[in-house]
């Protein structure tokens, strides 16, 4: 059992080294082609933050795993705003851009209803799966346009995701470009081969669903690069970045994650969906991702004590979800 774990850590440290690589590696090898900050922060940056779920989700979706698959993604949806912007916003009050809370975060929230619509029936299958791809790229362009656009009308206003790009180190040596995004590639795969198979290994011993699993220690696991970005923005005091990049990175798991997932194989929800009780974890999911626009509705701030109830929503689903599972 101690063994297990020790393997889960192992594949964790992996998955968190394995995405900053890619990053890191992709990020210069962008820039030193010539492409701009503002496509690098939004593909090469979403990409790599959000790989450690989407490698995850498809190797548990391959593997016939589907409640890990899902419960990943739901979960470190749930945990990057409730947790992790929680945690940031308790460092430093966050003020964002109003176009976070008048266009992003109601997108997240269209988006996390249509997932709830589509699982329904119990099962995403391909077509649902190839409707999330799609939105993922009309995502990324509609972004890339009103980035361009505000820059233009705006020079001294820097769209968040180009800020986040040209914090990355740069690496000026070709070769080392490609040798950290080819590491960071297999630091990913491999890290999350490990937590799959280890995760499944200590659910059977624990006689816990793959639910659980999927939702807790998967989600927390895959969430960690935006647990390190976010709160490394907050003592930095860059708070700019933070929700903007939360926000993106819970988009991107919904759609590009799970439509890559169901369409190398469509997710079947075992148990169905209202039965196996995962509706619940849609509807927390959907209530935490409200909670930054209520927020941020007046004066596009989260303080310190929204922060906390931010927090205390995620310790006390955690703990529903550990009282459920006993």
């Amino acid at each position: 059992m101690l063994l297990y774990i020790l393997f889960c850590l192992i594949g964790f440290i992996l998955l968190y080294y394995g995405a900053g690589w890619l990053v890191k590696g992709a990020s210069s090898l962008a820039r030193s082609l010539g492409i701009t900050p503002i496509v690098i922060g939004l593909t090469v940056v979403a990409f790599g933050t959000s790989a450690p779920e989407m490698v995850v989700s498809i190797v548990s979706s391959v593997k016939g795993n589907s409640m890990i698959a899902v419960g990943n993604v739901v979960g470190s949806n749930i945990c990057n705003i409730a947790l992790v912007l929680g945690m940031a916003a308790l460092f430093q009050p966050i003020t964002s851009h109003r176009t976070v809370v008048k266009r992003d975060i109601p997108i997240m929230l269209a988006i996390s209803l249509y997932l709830l619509i589509i699982s329904f029936n119990s099962l995403i299958g391909r077509i649902e799966g190839a409707t999330l791809f799609i939105g993922v790229i009309i995502y990324t362009i509609m972004n890339y346009y009103f980035a361009k656009k505000e820059l233009e009308n705006n020079s001294n206003t820097i769209p968040d995701a180009a800020s986040e790009a040209e914090g990355i180190e740069y690496i000026d040596s070709r070769s080392r470009q490609i040798l950290f995004v080819g590491v960071g590639i297999i630091g990913v795969i491999a890290g999350a081969e490990i937590v799959v198979s280890y995760a499944v290994k200590i659910m059977k011993i624990l006689g816990v669903s793959e639910k659980f699993i999927g939702l807790t220690i998967v989600a927390f696991g895959t969430s960690l690069p935006e647990l390190a970005t976010s709160v490394v923005a907050a003592l930095r005091k860059e708070m700019d970045i933070s929700i903007g990049n939360l926000v993106g990175s819970n988009v991107f798991n919904i759609l590009s994650v799970l439509g890559a997932a169901s369409l190398v194989r469509p997710i079947p929800i075992p148990g169905g969906f209202v039965e196996s009780g995962l509706w619940i974890d849609y509807i927390v999911m959907i209530f935490t991702s409200l909670l930054p626009w209520f927020f941020m509705r007046k004066d596009y701030t989260i303080k310190r004590s929204e922060g906390l109830i931010l927090l205390a929503c995620y310790f006390s689903y955690l703990g529903f979800l550990i009282v459920k599972a006993v």
